[in-house]
């Protein structure tokens, strides 16, 4: 759900900053970030080191640590990005955002209830390509750039597993592997998987 066009700066002064892709978005007392480019995730670890992805956030989409209670928590630039500071104090209708986040929590946690890793890893592409895909020819191009550890950490997987599975989902034709760890999604070839 992007809401972005609701939101006008009220100082008028531009807020905008960028930020290289792997870095991380400041956590900034009373305001959040509104994606204006690129695409963030938001995340946590267990006390062993296991990275837990909250969320994945792309333009339009506002993110901060006032949305969460977990420690720790950090916002780190899948791409490059371009965000605003956005200060919570008086004007902002957080309803809207709350329920975007609401939102896509729920439908993380359902692909993440699955019972094998390869079905949760063909519903995250899925996702993934719905909400940051564009329509190239042979299907749907996931242009996240996600590495096998990434995928791994959003599934609570293993970066093996994860490799594995994406070799066998290209042997059987549903996605196409392009470089730089750019994902084709062949929408109707994976629409006849068998679950």
């Amino acid at each position: 759900m992007t809401i972005s066009s609701r939101f006008p700066n009220p100082s008028g002064q531009s807020t905008k900053q960028s930020f290289k892709a792997r870095s991380f978005l400041p956590l900034k007392q009373n305001s959040l970030w509104k994606i204006e480019t690129g695409v963030v995730r938001v995340m946590t670890w267990h006390e062993d080191g296991t990275l837990v992805t909250l969320g994945i956030w792309g333009p339009g989409d506002i993110v901060g640590k006032a949305f969460s209670k977990v420690e720790p928590y950090q916002i780190e630039c899948l791409t490059k990005v371009e965000a605003t500071i956005l200060p919570l104090e008086g004007w902002f209708p957080l309803t809207d955002v709350m329920l975007a986040h609401i939102q896509q929590a729920e439908e993380l946690m359902v692909i993440r209830s699955y019972k094998t890793v390869e079905i949760m890893l063909i519903k995250l592409l899925g996702w993934l390509a719905k909400k940051f895909g564009r329509e190239v020819k042979t299907g749907q191009l996931i242009d996240l750039r996600l590495t096998h550890q990434d995928i791994a950490d959003m599934l609570n997987s293993t970066r093996v597993t994860i490799t594995r599975i994406l070799t066998q989902l290209e042997e059987q034709g549903l996605i196409h592997r392009l470089p730089l760890h750019r994902i084709v999604l062949k929408e109707e070839e994976l629409w006849h998987y068998e679950i």
